[in-house]
């Protein structure tokens, strides 16, 4: 398997360039694989009886070659990556009242779902910077869970430095005590005075800096990157079989959104021959709701702070992946796109050619903060069961379509991004009263690391000097 940039400048990447990409490569595009497989309904019927672990590394099997990492060194890598899920199904389904199915992806180290993912990126990253022993910086915008992740995977690794840019207010306290509590040298924390669009462009600066990028070792780990992506295939698909009544049918996957690269994992696995619908559930923040329902792909002025955080996002980056996955691998259509795009100060309108394959896989819908809140309580007052803001935006959008679903409606499976825990706040705030498990507790005692980037300060600067300090500590 080689890989490809979405804007047709660069080919025949290896898997190891993928991983090791800074992420935006020189062109303005980003990373897909050079072809999809297609899997048989045979290969699916098969796949239907493994367990998460058993399912992802069929999965990931198909995107590393052989020459790379060999299978027994690949299936040793992704078995220690899941060592750290603390529930023995990895990602458990609960099947609740009025057909509604959570997919509870949130039993990760840092209660979210990016910790599936970012364990296995971890190991990845380990495995090839053994070998070459090389140095390493990996630079996280991040709107609340992905920053936690990414320090968890990486923590007191050798030949890995992590910096992190939180934006400063707009996590739950949770969230950036998650962050700020890790204080091994190799991890490097920044609570940015702006919104989380506002802290990806410093980062993007860095990384279009090509001389600069190759010069320090950048890499990223959003959901820029990559292996990331590719892990996030195989929940889709357990997902679906957890919930289909027989393996070919149709089901809805209701997809908490933000910067779009869970829901990329889902139209990848579509694009494989799993027959799902993808349904992108957002707050207040909607372009991406906007764009994929009328095509108005326009970003605003401003980010609305909400009680969903990882959410507040009005630039999500991974568009240009569901392009080019939905105009067939059509680099020169992207690059025109994208081009038209940037000229246009970031609002445009999607041709109707694009727009006619956009609706035959997603579905859209919006929750205010208000109508969070009340689907948080109602999920509690019906089952007992406790949701978090981001996951009940989702679940939003099934109660309220629950009146005009019949019997000949496919299934659907709402998608649990985190753990309640991290958002006590909110859940007060909803009525709620929150079920903290005890490391969480701890983490308000814990000792914090983390520096500041005030608005009148020059971010970009302050990055490039940090990344300048690690590559002369390395060296």
């Amino acid at each position: 398997m080689k890989y490809l940039s979405t804007r047709g400048s660069r080919q025949g990447m290896s898997f190891e360039d993928a991983l090791m990409s800074p992420g935006f490569l020189p062109d303005g595009g980003l990373i897909l694989p050079e072809t999809i497989p297609n899997i048989s309904l045979e290969t699916l019927t098969q796949w239907s009886k493994l367990s998460y672990p058993e399912l992802a590394k069929e999965i990931v099997s198909l995107y590393v070659s052989e020459d790379e990492i060999p299978r027994v060194e690949l299936n040793a890598l992704l078995d220690n990556a899941f060592k750290r899920i603390r529930h023995e199904d990895v990602c458990p389904v609960a099947k609740l009242k009025d057909g509604l199915n959570v997919h509870e992806l949130f039993h990760g180290i840092t209660y979210a779902f990016k910790d599936l993912a970012l364990s296995c990126v971890g190991q990845f990253m380990e495995y090839f910077l053994n070998k070459r022993r090389r140095h390493i910086t990996v630079l996280v915008g991040t709107s609340g869970d992905t920053g936690s992740a990414a320090l968890e995977a990486v923590r007191g690794l050798k030949w890995i430095d992590t910096i992190v840019l939180l934006p400063k207010g707009r996590c739950s306290r949770i969230q950036e005590l998650m962050m700020t509590t890790v204080i091994e040298e190799n991890c490097h924390i920044y609570r940015v005075d702006g919104t989380s669009d506002d802290l990806d462009e410093p980062i993007k600066a860095c990384f279009l800096d090509e001389a600069f990028s190759k010069k320090h070792n950048l890499c990223s780990v959003n959901s820029i990157n990559w292996a990331r992506i590719m892990v996030q295939i195989a929940h889709f698909v357990y997902g679906y079989f957890k919930v289909c009544r027989s393996v070919g049918e149709t089901v809805e996957i209701v997809v908490p959104t933000g910067a779009c690269g869970n829901v990329t994992g889902g139209t990848i696995a579509w694009k494989m021959g799993v027959p799902v619908k993808l349904t992108t559930a957002v707050n207040s923040n909607d372009i991406v709701a906007r764009t994929l329902r009328d095509g108005d792909w326009s970003v605003p002025d401003e980010v609305e702070m909400t009680i969903s955080p990882a959410m507040d996002i009005q630039n999500p980056y991974n568009m240009q992946r569901l392009f080019y996955l939905l105009s067939d691998g059509d680099t020169d259509f992207v690059n025109q796109l994208m081009d038209e795009f940037e000229k246009s100060k970031s609002k445009m309108q999607l041709p109707k050619n694009l727009m006619n394959k956009v609706h035959d896989l997603f579905n859209a819908f919006c929750a205010d903060d208000q109508t969070t809140r009340a689907t948080m309580k109602r999920c509690w007052e019906e089952n007992g069961y406790l949701l978090c803001p981001h996951t009940a935006t989702a679940v939003a959008y099934h109660y309220e379509s629950l009146a005009s679903r019949s019997a000949s409606d496919p299934p659907r499976i709402c998608i649990a991004t985190a753990s309640p825990a991290k958002f006590a706040e909110t859940l007060e705030g909803a009525g709620l009263t929150p079920q903290l498990p005890d490391d969480v507790k701890a983490l308000y005692t814990m000792p914090t690391k983390s520096e500041e980037m005030k608005k009148e300060d020059n971010w970009y600067k302050m990055l490039k000097e940090k990344i300048e300090e690690i590559t002369e500590k390395h060296s």
